[in-house]
């Protein structure tokens, strides 16, 4: 198959583009022109100048292929120009799906994110959950519009559209907010410990890259949802990271609600400076944290014959790289 894909320079993509290269698909990369495209080479894509923000690029990039993947995202929780979330992760979904339905692709797969949900009454929520009422980020709200984009050109377009929602990814080369966090801890960085007593949803990044193209290879699955990742409780994970690192973890903690408070000022500092929050601190991050996750993720075990990694081994991949990287 002739395969279309969008963030492939980023950390799912990286993963996914190593799993694709050995298969015999044909990888056609939208990169922008800064793009470190190395990865891209080595895996034997095209790399396809343009941006999701542009359609043409799209519209030129798609012809003759036959399925997309959307993982182009701004997956962050803090930027100094809010309208790049809206202007990526809505604007930019629309003119892939709507490009993809102009060059008749059969096999849409768009990459969401779990935080869509929020806060479902369903515990634990499945893909078929309704969402709850509120979105605790502007990249989750801005995921949420996208969504409802692709959804309606599904329902009254027939767009051949498939949508996977990871947990919070963890694993080697992770740039994302997970992984600050685990090197401000294995770096001594961070003083205190907060939301230990909640549970999050955690996907290691070579299972995110299995569901995606055992999705994309399924056959009669359009119109489905795959949520992908595994309960954690944040207490857990941080005595992961201990044991594995063997680096002490902070000895005091901070209630929950004060740590909140904290992000509120950490926030307006960045906004006025324009620099990213210390710690990572942003106020989106830490209403995201103060909320539990807790999904079900079994239907990729059941349908798609996925078997979840470990999260520990997950962490250990993680910072094995990251130290090789700091030597």
């Amino acid at each position: 198959m002739k395969m279309f894909i969008t963030g492939a320079t980023g950390f799912i993509g990286t993963h996914l583009l190593k799993r694709l290269s050995q298969t015999s698909h044909q990888l056609y990369c939208l990169a922008r022109k800064n793009s470190n495209t190395q990865h891209l080479k080595e895996a034997g894509a095209t790399i396809v100048p343009g941006d999701v923000t542009d359609k043409r690029s799209l519209l030129e990039g798609m012809k003759g292929c036959d399925w997309v993947v959307n993982l182009a995202n701004i997956y962050t929780f803090w930027e100094p120009n809010r309208r790049i979330y809206t202007d990526v992760n809505i604007a930019g979904t629309r003119n892939v799906m709507e490009s993809a339905l102009e060059n008749r692709i059969s096999k849409v797969l768009h990459v969401s994110t779990v935080l869509i949900y929020g806060k479902p009454a369903d515990i634990p929520f499945t893909g078929q959950s309704e969402v709850g009422p509120a979105r605790f980020s502007e990249y989750a709200r801005t995921k949420y519009e996208g969504d409802l984009i692709a959804w309606e050109l599904f329902n009254k377009k027939k767009l051949p559209l498939v949508v996977v929602y990871p947990g919070m990814v963890v694993g080697p080369g992770n740039p994302k907010y997970g992984a600050q966090l685990v090197r401000n801890l294995v770096e001594r960085r961070m003083p205190v410990l907060a939301f230990a007593d909640r549970t999050n949803f955690m996907a290691y990044v070579g299972d995110v890259a299995d569901v995606i193209v055992r999705a994309l290879v399924k056959e009669g699955n359009l119109g489905e949802k795959y949520l992908v990742g595994q309960q954690i409780s944040m207490g857990d994970f941080y005595q992961m990271i201990s044991e594995i690192s063997k680096v002490p973890l902070p000895r005091f903690s901070l209630p929950n609600s004060l740590t909140v408070i904290n992000g509120q000022f950490m926030t307006f500092i960045a906004n006025l400076t324009k620099k990213q929050p210390m710690w990572g601190l942003a106020i989106d991050a830490l209403r995201t944290a103060n909320n539990d996750v807790k999904g079900d993720g079994s239907k990729v075990e059941r349908e798609l014959g996925i078997s979840y990694t470990p999260i520990r081994v997950a962490l250990e991949e993680e910072i094995a790289f990251y130290r090789r990287g700091s030597l």
